[in-house]
């Protein structure tokens, strides 16, 4: 009976953190279809407008540190319903910031919630499961791709509706409020030690390289996800609606992606995922910089982007579970790297759009696919995987 009532319990924290994440990639694909709307808004640039990404990831480090200690300490379920709260006020107000830099400072409020809310629910999905959480864990970023996928979707026919992007960021404001019945759920304790890391120590060096491969990675899928819609509609490749269902087809893409790896997890290591992830994101920005002017290359590559960035992340976390214990901290500094990475490339891109032209947009993803790839080749030479359990096959 006891056995029972675990299972159950078990089983509704996973359904809650995946809702958890659908509500996540709602918030985190608004922006990138929305930034033209938002530039004439505040009235500035293209280029000026992109420092949102910048503000949002700033926040979005600074919630995954203060968080990450915060679940250590705290019954994780509040932490998480509070910073579901703030995400849902922060979206409410974009729409209708008067100034720029009040529009930036809301931006790191977002992110703020963001980090909170992704910290919380990889480390807590990681303490309910253990080391059987790999199936689980690709199914939970799954569900952001789903979020993620569904936003561009909403925020579309939201703008077609009634002709004003605040219709569509008020919907998404009530989806991400209902993240808050989690505070009603008792959640998951920290592991101190369980068997399977008793005696673990981490290598020096190894935290600091997942750092840099989540940073480059996410970077890829963050600038891609928020500068497509931009890009095909500087190339004359697409209409508003078009644009934001290009937008839409990469996030469903990153979603079929992220199901897919459910399927072959327990048949693919974590690095050959990897390893084939970069290769495929590669070649599908190869051919859109190889055939500009054809929309049919635009959304091919476009897919082919989305389906092969869309296991990484999780993929990235087995990797690092299967070389070190997790810990809310730790998991805290695995989101460090990515909100640097979300902070400061799409920022970038968008100066040398504005310099060079859209163009600029493949070569810098480009760039950071190939870095990734350096890096999880020092990964994997220098820090094996230590074998933890029986269950466990080598990273």
């Amino acid at each position: 009976m006891r056995a029972t009532l675990l299972r159950s319990r078990w089983q509704l924290h996973t359904a809650a953190y995946f809702g958890v994440m659908v509500s996540l990639g709602l918030a985190n694909a608004a922006l990138g279809p929305t930034l033209p709307r938002l530039a004439a808004q505040a009235g500035v640039t293209i280029g000026a407008v992109s420092i949102l990404f910048s503000a949002r990831s700033l926040g979005y480090l600074c919630g995954s540190l203060l968080s990450g200690r915060l679940y250590d300490r705290l019954p994780g379920h509040p932490v998480m319903a509070a910073a579901a709260l703030l995400l849902s006020a922060m979206l409410l107000l974009v729409p209708h910031a008067p100034e720029f830099w009040t529009l930036v400072g809301i931006a790191g409020g977002w992110g703020l919630a963001e980090g909170g809310l992704d910290v919380g629910s990889n480390a807590l999905l990681i303490w309910v499961h253990g080391s059987a959480v790999a199936p689980y864990m690709n199914a939970l970023h799954f569900c952001f791709g789903l979020g993620a996928l569904l936003s561009p979707i909403i925020v579309a026919r939201m703008m077609a509706l009634s002709g004003a992007h605040a219709s569509a960021y008020n919907v998404l404001a009530v989806l991400v409020l209902a993240v808050v019945l989690l505070a009603f759920l008792p959640g998951p304790r920290p592991p101190v030690a369980n068997a399977e890391h008793a005696g673990m120590q981490r290598p020096t060096g190894l935290l600091q390289l997942i750092m840099a491969f989540f940073f480059l990675h996410v970077a890829a899928e963050a600038s891609f996800g928020g500068w497509i819609y931009t890009y095909a509609l500087h190339r004359g490749l697409a209409n508003e609606a078009s644009a934001a269902y290009l937008t839409a087809a990469f996030w469903a893409a990153l979603t079929v992606g992220r199901l897919l790896s459910i399927l072959i997890s327990a048949r693919l290591r974590p690095r050959t995922l990897l390893l084939g992830g970069l290769a495929g994101a590669l070649a599908s920005v190869a051919v859109i910089a190889g055939w500009p002017a054809d929309p049919a290359a635009l959304w091919l590559g476009t897919a082919g982007s989305g389906l092969c960035i869309g296991p990484m992340f999780a993929a990235t976390v087995l990797l690092a579970e299967r070389r070190m214990p997790i810990s809310g901290a730790t998991t805290a500094w695995f989101f460090v790297g990515t909100s640097c990475g979300a902070m400061t490339v799409p920022y970038i891109i968008g100066q040398l759009f504005e310099w060079r032209g859209p163009q600029m947009l493949l070569l810098a993803i480009a760039v950071v696919l190939l870095l990734a790839m350096l890096v999880l080749a020092a990964l994997l030479a220098f820090f094996p995987v230590r074998p933890v359990s029986r269950q466990q096959a080598a990273g």
